[in-house]
């Protein structure tokens, strides 16, 4: 205890003599961490709405408008016969102009303008949950469904959530090269200020090695001022992010979360704080690590 209570006030005054340079080893953590956390509340909420998306993906038929009972009732055969639809739901023209309405009611305006109804009547499918993974079989009968007489058009959602995924995968995956080199650089920074501050103690320590002082002693100081500023770049990171998310919640949240069908967007949860409060700080001992090495 007694150990560490003398490694917290060596490190502590350390900082405080290299202020300069620390605030802004703290800065470029938090830059890093801040961009990290930007792209976890991104993640974190997309992945929500593409959950939501992917529980709701069904597909729809749509019919012509010269489509005949004998030619619906085909159709709504081969829906049935299938083994893959939990029900199905006809929707009149009417029913889609309604919908159209309620879904885009700024655009009701210019629809209304129009001489005829534009929306066709379709046939609402639900997929029964275990099958919705298996796409070959379904995409099989939305071919099917797509020759027959009748039918106009066949929508299948999970289509384009597919394609989606793609390209979320792809812009996580240059998330991940950026964040690591910021952490690459946070780190080095970190390693640069912990060098000057041994630099200014170089006096000191070699005082310590002559008398004998255990290396855990030398070293110590150096590695906590590491994890104090990675510790103090990530809390910067979080309240930035708290911060501007408040402010844009504030101002476009509502119209966002109408925009794309969820209920509100989320902050990142309390693990998340913790795990980049974390990261910060083993960012902070890298950097002081490689510098405590090195003294011997």
């Amino acid at each position: 205890m007694r150990a560490f209570k003398y490694f917290v006030l060596e490190a502590a005054a350390s900082l405080w003599r290299g202020r300069r340079s620390a605030i802004l080893a703290i800065l470029t953590i938090g830059a890093g961490l801040f961009v990290l956390g930007f792209f976890l509340i991104v993640n974190t909420n997309v992945r929500r709405l593409t959950q939501r998306w992917g529980e709701s993906a069904e597909f729809a038929v749509y019919l012509r408008d010269d489509v005949t009972p004998p030619q619906l009732e085909s159709v709504q055969s081969l829906i049935d016969n299938s083994g893959l639809s939990a029900g199905r739901e006809y929707v009149t023209k009417a029913q889609a102009a309604e919908r159209f309405s309620r879904d885009f009611p700024d655009l009701d305006s210019s629809t209304g303008r129009l001489e005829r109804n534009p929306f066709p009547a379709s046939l609402d499918v639900r997929l029964r949950p275990e099958v919705r993974s298996a796409e070959e079989a379904v995409d099989s009968l939305a071919r099917t469904l797509s020759s027959q007489p009748g039918v106009s058009d066949v929508r299948y959602d999970r289509r384009w959530l597919s394609r989606l995924n793609g390209v979320i995968t792809f812009v996580r995956s240059i998330g991940v090269i950026i964040v690591s080199l910021l952490a690459l650089a946070s780190a080095l920074t970190v390693a640069n200020v912990v060098r000057l501050a041994a630099h200014t103690r170089r006096d000191e320590i070699e005082i310590m090695q002559l008398v004998g002082a255990p290396l855990t002693y030398v070293r110590g100081p150096l590695v906590l001022e590491g994890i104090m500023q990675g510790g103090a770049g990530a809390i910067v990171a979080i309240v930035s992010l708290g911060v501007l998310f408040a402010v844009a919640r504030a101002r476009y949240g509502a119209a966002v979360a109408e925009a794309i069908g969820l209920g509100s967007i989320t902050f990142l949860p309390v693990e998340l704080w913790i795990i980049l409060l974390l990261g910060g700080m083993l960012l902070g001992s890298v950097g002081g690590l490689i510098v405590a090495r090195s003294v011997r």
